[in-house]
């Protein structure tokens, strides 16, 4: 999978820009704040539908302007394409080869993408719901059935929180049950993907973090979990607990047990990665799990997404910089940095320079 060419009108500080990618490295380079990230950005928007910096689409709209378009072609093993996106203030439009799309999970998986920047240290370092978000937008971009899953589980989620929040007691009592039904059938397709995906992420996370520390340290992944196997199973045991929970819940007013609270444990040598793990080897940690979705998509598609690495370099020591430029070999990269030559070691790239939000050079 790859994008040919990107074409930004109205989209952060970009007025009017097309870029043309090349199928191998292409390097983004400028000073600070010029758009090399808001580029990145933007190619992973058009690949998920969604941006991992903002809550609102409405965010990444040009200051001043009503909307923003982003539309870019692309090339897969089934043929070229093209994603477009237009955003207004309140809604969005997707389309697909010209073709209106109205769901999200029709948006995923036309052109996959795996995105790590600076930011993506939460993964390791923050709570739960940080670990469950990429697992939702990896497993999102390769299933369908997941996605659409997902979607159904948090909407009859927030209707069930909101009955909860219901003062006449023994309606909530006598409703609960049905919600609890629909919620648990959602809940056990959600944690059997999510159990299947870690089973085959973990190994390949090990292996990318010994390439990056030479053997120094070994990365482990599990499910702090503990599910039954199969989704008949699992529903059957959700449903118990949703109705051991029913008055705790009543109480607290929101649902207190379900995939949405679960968590995948980190550990780096044995020891919590998130207590335990130093900046630098927590960054080296989430950039093992990016390496690995890139197998685990390279495989499920038949084909290897688009990596878009942002800043990623200046993080980075020497050793670990020239391993990564070599574990780009035969992707479509988009890598921004501010000095090329620091990164790239005599490899042969596409670079593309950026100055307030134009290209220079």
């Amino acid at each position: 999978m790859r994008i040919k060419k990107l074409t930004l009108h109205n989209f952060r500080n970009y007025e009017d820009e097309t870029f043309a990618f090349s199928d191998g490295l292409n390097v983004l380079t400028g000073r600070n704040a010029q758009g090399k990230t808001n580029c990145a950005e933007a190619v992973f928007y058009l690949c998920t539908g969604s941006s991992l910096r903002i809550r609102h689409d409405r965010q990444l709209i040009r200051r001043g302007e009503s909307c923003a378009s982003l539309r870019a072609e692309g090339e897969s093993r089934f043929g070229t394409l093209t994603l477009e996106a237009d955003i207004f203030e309140n809604k969005r439009e997707l389309r697909v080869n010209g073709i209106r799309v109205k769901k999200s999970a029709d948006f995923l998986g036309n052109i996959n993408s795996v995105f790590f920047s600076p930011g993506e240290l939460r993964l390791i370092q923050d709570g739960p719901d940080e670990r469950r978000r990429f697992l939702n937008l990896s497993i999102s971009q390769t299933s369908r059935s997941y996605a659409q899953a997902l979607l159904r589980y948090n909407k009859i989620l927030d209707q069930r929180n909101n009955l909860l929040k219901n003062r006449d007691v023994s309606l909530v009592l006598d409703t609960l049950p049905v919600w609890d039904e629909q919620l648990a059938h959602y809940a056990a397709v959600i944690v059997r993907h999510r159990a299947a995906y870690l089973k085959e992420l973990s190994p390949l996370a090990a292996e990318a973090h010994s390439f990056l520390t030479d053997g120094a340290e070994e990365l482990s992944l599990s499910f702090d979990a503990d599910y039954p196997e199969g989704e008949e199973a699992i529903a059957e045991e959700l449903k118990k607990e949703l109705a051991a929970a029913g008055e705790r819940d009543l109480r607290l007013g929101f649902t207190t047990v379900g995939p949405h609270r679960d968590d995948v444990k980190i550990s780096i040598g044995g020891a919590d990665a998130r207590a335990f793990a130093s900046q630098g080897q927590a960054r080296t940690a989430a950039l093992s799990l990016k390496l690995a979705e890139v197998e685990i998509f390279t495989r499920l598609a038949g084909e290897p997404p688009v990596l878009v690495l942002d800043d990623v370099m200046s993080e980075l020591d020497l050793p670990r910089r020239k391993k990564l430029v070599a574990r780009t070999e035969g992707l479509q990269c988009i890598l921004t940095c501010t000095h090329a030559e620091r990164v790239l070691y005599g490899k042969e790239t596409n670079k593309i320079r950026i100055h307030g939000g134009k290209i220079v050079s």
